[in-house]
């Protein structure tokens, strides 16, 4: 899974390295505007490329320089176990002179050291065991979609559809409907296109019913079933049942609490990373809309998924999340004022005396 993220001058991220090798699950922590959601967005850039965007302008702006140095080339380096294989890929962005719109100023994909194809501005070099091929690219687009995959089995098929399955979540249940237009496997980080997510995780895999059944049966023990309803051409709408002392009540998905629609969404997750994955989690505040006496358990379900297959990076601030995780796999981000870049260390190379939260809560941790 992911074991390295390295990003450079990208909004407060400057020569920022993340290090999650051997950590099936980790926690970011630390106080509002140290970098915790641009992680996530640096995430989304390349989420966004898995999933066929290629403009740059889509992807990046301007203002994304870090301090506006549009001098120094914006640049994303990940590095992925997949199916006992590492792959490396590079992908940076500059703005010459002139330009109104960045340009893709490098670009490269490695398996296990070995380059599969390269680029340095326009000029695209794939590379086989027989021979290399060029070809040219416009600068304002990214090649990693373009480049025709042969088969299922073609690691550049692999990483792609690793990256566009990345689940990168910052929910908002008010948007969560539960209505559906249509199905994916790529689900929004808002959550707004839960109901087709839904969709298409039972349409393809009809077994992940139960996965999401048992988990949802743990933490609402009222409930009875939940349906995916047709109320029209290629439209659903998901109904929820509950049962208690011989009396039922159907509740349309839409008027669920924010929390019961939080449960829903970690249910999927749970059954998505058991029939499609491994996949990679990242959630920022999974603790968000629950109550105190929730959290436990909902963060510790998360982190047993994941313990086998697949990996979840999570934030919080919730103290009882915080206590979920250990300094093995706890880092700690702070940012000295807003004119300072992020730094991350990992809490247990860190001194702290006493209880953590509490700790936390006196701001006296220093890296």
């Amino acid at each position: 899974m992911l074991q390295r993220l390295y990003v450079h001058n990208f909004r407060c991220l400057e020569n920022f390295e993340l290090s999650l090798k051997g950590m099936s699950s980790a926690l970011l922590i630390g106080k509002n505007g140290v970098g915790k959601s641009t992680i996530a967005k640096a995430l989304e850039v390349l989420q966004s490329i898995g999933r066929g965007i290629n403009r740059v302008g889509q992807l990046i702006q301007s203002k994304d320089f870090a301090h506006e140095r549009s001098e120094i080339p914006i640049r994303f380096e990940i590095e992925v176990l997949l199916k006992d294989k590492l792959y490396k890929y590079i992908l940076a962005f500059d703005l010459p002179e002139g330009f109104r719109e960045l340009r893709v100023f490098e670009e490269q994909l490695l398996i296990e050291g070995n380059p599969v194809y390269s680029r340095k501005e326009a000029q695209v070099t794939l590379i086989s065991k027989n021979h290399e091929a060029q070809f040219l690219v416009d600068w304002h687009l990214v090649a990693l979609p373009v480049i025709q995959e042969q088969s299922e089995a073609d690691p550049l098929h692999i990483f792609k559809t690793w990256l566009a399955r990345m689940i990168i979540l910052a929910p908002i249940p008010a948007l969560m409907t539960g209505d559906s237009h249509g199905e994916t496997l790529e689900p929004k980080q808002d959550g707004s296109n839960f109901g087709e997510w839904f969709s298409g995780l039972l349409s393809r895999y009809p077994a992940a019913y139960t996965q999401a059944d048992k988990y949802l049966r743990d933490v609402m023990p009222d409930i009875q079933d939940f349906l995916n309803e047709i109320i029209g051409k290629d439209a659903k709408s998901m109904v929820v049942r509950f049962e208690a002392n011989h009396a039922t009540l159907s509740v349309d998905f839409k008027d669920l609490s924010d929390g019961e629609k939080c449960f829903f969404l970690c249910a999927v997750v749970l059954a998505a990373n058991k029939y499609y994955g491994p996949l990679f989690c990242f959630w920022d505040e999974p603790d968000n809309y629950l109550s105190l006496s929730e959290v436990g358990h909902f963060v510790v379900s998360l982190r047993r998924s994941f313990k086998n297959n697949g990996q979840i990076l999570a934030t919080s601030h919730n103290e009882e999340a915080i206590r979920k995780f250990s300094d093995e796999n706890t880092f700690v981000l702070d940012r000295k004022s807003h004119l300072e870049p992020t730094l991350v260390r990992l809490l247990n190379d860190i001194p702290v005396s006493g209880d953590l939260v509490e700790t936390l809560l006196r701001g006296d941790i220093q890296i």
